[in-house]
């Protein structure tokens, strides 16, 4: 048996999926959780200790995919007790724990981002991060768990409904309005396509190796600018490549008036610079790089164009 906590995301739906096929035993786990397949349907909070406990007794493997609102002040109360709470439990039912992980705990990096890459948050976000991140992996280090981070960059893929992509482009494009980029469309800029993240933490809780590391999910190498990406969508839904790019100062002052865009603001340093992902480890391991560019591009695109 294995649990997804957190189900309901993106990437829970895709993991469910695969499991699904797979005819593995498995449970969706979330205060508000939908049946998937033949997925035992599990309602928990995970900020609280006993109830987590109980979602994970008899699992094998549990994935933590929690995706909290997007607020600083939710992230200091909820991360560390979620984390603490999600280790204690599969400390409880020795359970193997794959946690879905971002980069915001490298910070400000020059050149691509490897596992190698040391912790040096510049954001309040980031520096939560790390503290989770270190929980975690100081419990497999003294032998008390069976554990890996699984990170991936900023992702895109169809039925998205936060990704940063999917709202300042393919939105926008799909009801032939301007798509934006957030303050530098001419550099480079990695994006992780949700299938393949979760394609990628299915293959790593299989293989024994994998265990007790750090691991950068499949994310294609040379990412396209923000231009060459807003073209590539354009293309594919039949409209001109009309965008604008959103500068620093304008996002101030927007999110004056938006908490998201406020919330957003401190993690502007990843799009003013090239944003470089390397997944080289996981394609030197499993021999799988991605899904190329314009391939989960025009996915993501299909999937607004046959909702309409």
């Amino acid at each position: 048996m294995m649990a997804i906590l957190g189900a309901g995301g993106s990437v829970g739906d895709e993991l469910a999926a695969i499991l699904a096929d797979k005819n593995a035993s498995f449970r969706v786990v979330g205060r508000n959780p939908r049946p998937v397949g033949g997925a035992e349907v599990f309602a928990a909070d995970l900020s609280d200790r006993q109830q987590t406990i109980e979602a994970v007794s008899g699992c094998t493997v549990a994935f933590l995919l929690v995706g909290l609102k997007y607020d600083l002040a939710v992230w200091r109360e909820l991360w560390p007790r979620i984390m603490a709470n999600t280790i204690e439990a599969c400390r409880r039912a020795r359970a193997r724990l794959i946690f879905f992980d971002n980069v915001y705990a490298y910070g400000r990096v020059d050149g691509p981002m490897t596992e190698q890459t040391p912790y040096a948050p510049c954001s309040k976000k980031g520096a939560i991060r790390v503290e989770i991140a270190s929980a975690l992996m100081e419990q497999v280090k003294e032998g008390n768990l069976v554990a890996m981070i699984a990170r991936s960059a900023d992702f895109y893929g169809p039925r998205m409904t936060n990704g940063v992509p999917n709202v300042l482009v393919f939105e926008p494009l799909a009801k032939g309005a301007t798509a934006s980029w957030l303050v530098n469309a001419l550099v480079p800029h990695s994006l992780t396509f949700t299938s393949d993240a979760a394609r990628g933490v299915a293959m790593l809780a299989e293989r024994e190796t994998a265990w007790n590391q750090v691991w950068h999910l499949p994310t294609m190498p040379a990412p396209p600018t923000g231009k060459e990406f807003i073209e590539m969508a354009a293309a594919d839904f039949g409209v001109l490549p009309k965008y604008r790019v959103l500068s620093k100062p304008l996002l101030r002052v927007a999110g004056l008036f938006d908490p998201r865009v406020r919330e957003s603001y401190e993690m502007l340093y990843q799009s003013d610079r090239p944003y470089l992902f390397d997944s080289s480890k996981f394609f030197s391991e499993f021999g799988f790089a991605g899904t190329p560019y314009s391939e989960g591009i025009r996915i993501a695109a299909d999937s607004y164009l046959t909702s309409r």
